[in-house]
């Protein structure tokens, strides 16, 4: 039977026994003879050993897995997206921080995502600043217990380009004879092509017709163009910088403009005198600061006030739901912090049985807990009354604004001295302003005065405090 050299070559290479090499041999010899007689190119066969190989892939049998957004809290469905704390191709460790999402109604709360599992990120699904549902795929992670995926693949990648090598040093082993019989023809080609005549410079001996110069025409005068006037320079920057809204931020705008669209607000004012509280505070500040470890200031005396005039005036403590007005016998006092965010209000329970140093723990821990981001959802729901301390910023007096659904609010100011009359006399004493902004669908003006003039009454002889009923 006649082979061909490349069948004949395949059946020694292939041949798992010695009487089919023996038979691919004989083939390969008769095919040698014919191609000699008719001057084609020779096969050699090398013989060399059989060798089989086997090569394994390994992949990875762990799929990646997804993290999706956690459930934030009660009624809260959607979040934005505020910052990465990883990005792909960092290793995360289990219950890791992998990013932070704002809500809309934990005003200064980050709900953080924690990696369910250790491993690498492999991919992010959502950009910051992104919108983001409860159950929403957040990003991909390859489970893993290291980070040492990289120096792992080398090795497998070496094996793999090891057989290529060999290989490809065997075909150049064995094909050498082809390669010198395929340079013969393209020698004697080159040879033929040197007897040939050159034709080179054969349309080069011709020499090229020249061209009639004509006279350019004379350019035109052109009309002088008028210059436009010098723009003058403006004087400072005028660039502009876009920011989107933080969600926190449109919260407190949205709740800000319910409120003004809701309530039918009214504001009343009154000017108290502190010296008494004053001097009751430079008397006992350094004794409370040292046997209870926090400072006495204003707003406890202010908030003891408050849930007193609350009492009698139990309007301004309740709140409208639907046609019905829910009044209350506890108060829920929302202090309002500011904070480098934004305004929260995190609330003391039951301030009405509390004493001055209790208030002033309780809104000393709200306030470092607020500022250190740290407040929890149910530190700021519900409150009843709110008291906003705007002295603190230098304010001589302004209008609060309702924090929804409550009925008032209690807006302090700076203190300032100034020029007042008492038994006739005109004498120089510590002011501040205090405004009351209500709801005048809650309360009338007697009831909205009233309690502005108990607290004031409270603050001016704070003795009055500890009488079972107002005198």
């Amino acid at each position: 039977m006649l082979r061909t050299p490349s069948r004949a070559v395949v059946a020694a290479a292939r041949g798992s026994t010695s009487s089919m090499r023996r038979t691919a041999v004989r083939g390969l010899a008769t095919v040698s003879r014919q191609a000699t007689r008719q001057n084609l190119p020779r096969v050699v066969l090398t013989q060399q050993p059989l060798s089989l190989r086997s090569a394994f892939h390994s992949s990875s049998l762990l799929r990646d897995e997804i993290v999706k957004v956690p459930q934030m809290a009660e009624s809260i469905t959607e979040g934005t997206l505020k910052q990465w704390s990883k990005q792909v191709g960092d290793f995360v460790k289990q219950d890791e921080e992998i990013a932070t999402i704002e809500t809309d109604k934990a005003s200064d709360i980050d709900v953080s995502v924690n990696a369910p599992m250790s491993g690498k990120i492999t991919e992010l699904l959502v950009e910051e600043d992104s919108t983001v549902t409860v159950g929403q795929d957040l990003l991909k992670i390859e489970p893993g217990e290291g980070g040492g995926d990289a120096s792992d693949s080398k090795p497998s990648g070496a094996a793999h380009s090891e057989p290529k090598e060999a290989q490809e040093g065997k075909r150049d082993d064995a094909a050498p004879e082809s390669k010198k019989e395929k340079a013969a023809p393209e020698d004697t080609h080159k040879k033929q092509e040197e007897k040939a005549p050159k034709m080179e410079g054969a349309g080069a001996e011709k020499p090229a017709p020249k061209k009639e110069e004509k006279s350019a025409p004379a350019p035109k005068p052109q009309p002088k163009k008028e210059e436009a006037p010098k723009q003058e320079k403006a004087i400072g920057s005028r660039n502009e910088t876009r920011v989107k809204m933080s969600r926190m931020r449109q919260t407190i705008a949205q709740r800000l403009k319910q409120s003004q669209n809701a309530a039918a607000s009214l504001t009343t004012f009154n000017e108290i005198d502190m010296s008494s509280i004053m001097e009751f505070r430079k008397l006992y500040k350094d004794g409370v600061l040292k046997n209870e470890g926090v400072k006495l200031g204003f707003m406890s005396a202010f908030a003891r006030a408050a849930c007193l005039a609350l009492k009698e005036i139990p309007a301004a403590n309740a709140s409208i739901e639907g046609d019905t007005i829910v009044y209350r016998d506890y108060v829920d006092l929302s202090v309002a912090v500011a904070t480098p965010k934004g305004l929260v209000t995190p609330v003391v329970r039951n301030a009405e049985g509390m004493g001055l140093v209790d208030v002033e723990k309780a809104i000393a821990e709200l306030g470092k807990r607020a500022r250190d981001n740290k407040l929890g959802l149910e530190d700021m729901a519900g409150g009843t009354f709110t008291i906003s301390n705007g002295g603190v910023f230098g304010s001589l007096f302004g209008t609060p604004i309702i924090n929804l659904p409550q009925a008032a609010v209690l807006g302090m100011h700076t203190i300032k001295e100034k020029p007042v009359v008492v038994d006739g006399q005109i004498v120089i004493r510590p002011i501040m302003v205090v405004a009351l902004t209500y709801d005048h669908r809650l309360l009338d003006g007697r009831e909205a005065v009233t309690f502005l003039v108990r607290v004031k009454e409270y603050l001016e002889d704070p003795r009055r405090m500890l009488l079972p009923s107002p005198i």
